[in-house]
């Protein structure tokens, strides 16, 4: 029978809790900087565990016993790691002093842990010596002094939960810190918010409605202010600048999304059926919103809320929940949906056959259905409708042409009706409307360009069609959602290099100069977006420091929103690399001062390129001094 070395184990015990330490994903929420610490401390442990691992030598009782407080330590903190990593960012927050006196305490136990351990008794080299005498001094410094309240934090949580409305400056603020800048982002939050009712017990605590509330702020904010989106995720970019606030009595107040089968409650309240279902069959007795028990928990349909949110979503241009008009296949590569196949049939025979006027009526009710619903844009196209359509993008009848560009963009939100579009030859067409027809045409052209170019080959091939002159006219020339149309598929065709070169040549630099300088003009965002891909290109580079642009930069960057500060020193950087003058004119504009506080305060990119602007700047400096 084998006899265990009690040293051994507790020594390889704590080398698979560095290891597994080591293995966690970075934390992106307020804990970030406690996480990290902690990280670092624990990984620097490790070299004196594996010395005496693998050393062979025997350890004392007095010795095993340190060492299994250390192990007892790590273990809590692989979990207080792991906990900070996964669900609600906004619980978390509002627990932070509850999460924030588990790691001082955990500190505690750790350098605790370590005084108990005799190292001059040990068989260690001198220089894994040196280093955990060091690391044990950052735990006894950190024990002391523990991390300082967020004053900041708590002053925009308190307005933020306080007021209706609260300022965008908080929310910017509040979204920046808790790393919820995004559609997917706040979808994640969502979803782990959810997660977090389920399994509260049936008393989630007054934490519902804060969380409940500032979730809602922020995906209001985030989906009206941020210009950043997923380009991946065709129907959220295409969407992104036109998506109306759901409101509130629409959503359910578990999930927060736009209720599909909303239900009554015992207490008055409405959820979506999923949502509460799941809270009921977790076993819970109590109504979530309210906390009253449940006198039954029978669900009634709330038939009038469902009625409003489809007239809503059809005045609004979003798609209708699913079961509202679910597909009921009969077959594979067959889909019946509040429209049938059969009338579906008859206005593709009147695209074919008829005249002028049948047309112009089939044209636009096919685009009104591709609006309503993903089972209807499935069916249009399985129908053979996209081929008729680019037809009629040729139409001499204005309307009707603004019809056909408008089915096909609609269309063109199912990723797999992409394709088709393309293949049916579509784009030299949809260039040709945004060219010459109409402006409710050309900016849904601009649209249609957009959703398709979100598959990288159809960005050469856009290009190469001439499209991106005719945006560029529709960016300095149209209607306010006009503009936003052509700087959204002008920014997504130059993620592919060669278009890069095109918009430069096209004179894009210029127009994009004057909405950065005109702050009133709401396309502040979009030019500095559009302006820090291109700069990444030499000729991207050179046309924009020819635009004398150092001054409106320095402007952002002190004044401006974190993401437009961070696309505004991403430009500055690329143009100052390498180039004495424009780094001369940025020192005459004080742009050091700036700087530092950006790389103190800014985004993580905008930090990285601040920093490596001031090094620019410091090389100067000492190339002047040397000489």
């Amino acid at each position: 029978m084998a006899v265990t070395n009690p040293g051994a184990e507790v020594l390889s015990r704590l080398v698979d809790s560095v290891k597994e330490v080591s293995g966690l994903p970075e934390c992106k929420n307020f804990f970030k900087k406690m996480h990290g610490n902690l990280v670092r401390r624990v990984k620097l442990l490790s070299p004196l565990f594996e010395e005496l691992r693998d050393g062979n030598e025997g350890l004392s009782q007095e010795e095993i016993k340190g060492f299994e407080l250390l192990r007892d330590a790590l273990d809590s903190s692989v979990d207080l790691l792991k906990s900070t990593n996964d669900g609600s960012k906004l619980f978390q927050c509002l627990q932070r002093d509850k999460i924030a006196a588990q790691f001082h305490q955990l500190t505690e136990q750790i350098e605790a842990a370590l005084s108990d351990i005799p190292y001059d008794k040990l068989d260690l080299s001198e220089e894994v010596r040196e280093q955990i005498e060091l690391v044990h001094v950052q735990f006894r410094r950190a024990k002391g002094r523990p991390d300082s309240p967020d004053l900041q934090l708590d002053h925009d949580l308190s307005l933020a939960q306080k007021e209706r409305d609260p300022d965008p400056a908080i929310l910017r603020r509040l979204s920046e810190k808790l790393h919820l800048r995004t559609i997917n982002d706040l979808k994640n939050e969502s979803l782990a918010f959810h997660e977090l009712v389920i399994s509260s017990g049936g008393d989630p605590g007054d934490c519902f409605e804060e969380i409940s509330s500032l979730l809602r702020k922020l995906k209001d904010f985030v989906l009206i202010e941020n210009p950043e989106v997923d380009i991946t995720e065709g129907e959220k970019g295409l969407m992104k600048h036109r998506s109306p606030v759901i409101p509130d009595d629409f959503r359910c107040p578990i999930s927060l999304e736009l209720m599909k089968d909303p239900v009554i409650v015992s207490t008055g309240q409405t959820y979506e059926r999923s949502c509460i279902q799941k809270w009921l069959d977790a076993g819970h007795k109590t109504c979530p919103k309210t906390q009253q028990t449940l006198l039954h928990t029978a669900l009634t349909p709330n038939y009038v809320l469902k009625s409003l949110i489809a007239l809503w979503c059809e005045n609004n241009g979003v798609e209708l929940p699913k079961n509202q008009g679910a597909c009921r296949s009969k077959k594979p590569g067959t889909c019946v949906s509040d429209c049938d196949r059969a009338a579906i049939d008859a206005l593709l025979g009147k695209l074919a056959n008829g005249n002028v006027e049948e047309q112009r009526a089939a044209a636009g009710e096919l685009r009104l259905l591709a609006k309503r619903n993903a089972d209807n844009r499935v069916c249009i196209a399985e129908a053979g409708a996209i081929p008729l359509l680019v037809e009629l993008l040729s139409s001499t009848d204005p309307r009707t042409q603004e019809h056909a560009v408008t089915a096909l963009l609609n269309l063109s939100i199912n990723d797999s009706n992409k394709g088709t579009i393309v293949n049916a030859g579509a784009i030299p067409d949809i260039v040709d409307v945004l060219k010459n027809g109409s402006m409710e045409a050309r900016e849904n052209a601009a649209a249609t360009l957009f959703s398709l170019s979100v598959i990288d080959e159809n960005k050469v091939a856009i290009g190469a069609a001439g499209a991106i002159p005719a945006l560029i006219r529709l960016l300095c020339d149209g209607t306010p959602r006009g503009k936003k149309d052509a700087a959204t598929a002008i920014f997504n065709l130059s993620i592919y290099q060669g278009n890069k070169a095109r918009a430069v040549r096209a004179g894009i630099v210029p127009p994009l100069m004057r909405f950065l300088k005109d702050a009133g003009g709401g396309m502040v965002d979009e030019a500095l977006a559009i302006l820090a891909i291109l700069a990444s290109h030499q000729e991207g580079k050179t046309a924009i420091g020819q635009a004398e642009p150092i001054p409106v930069l320095m402007e952002v960057i002190r004044t401006g929103s974190p993401r437009n500060r961070e696309n505004a020193a991403a430009v500055l950087w690329a143009i100052c690399t390498g180039d004495a003058e424009q780094l001369k004119i940025a020192r005459e504009l004080d742009a050091e001062e700036a700087l530092k506080e950006l790389s103190e305060s800014g985004t993580d990119r905008a930090k990285r390129k601040a920093g490596s602007i001031l090094e620019l700047l410091q090389r100067i400096d000492m190339a002047v001094n040397s000489q």
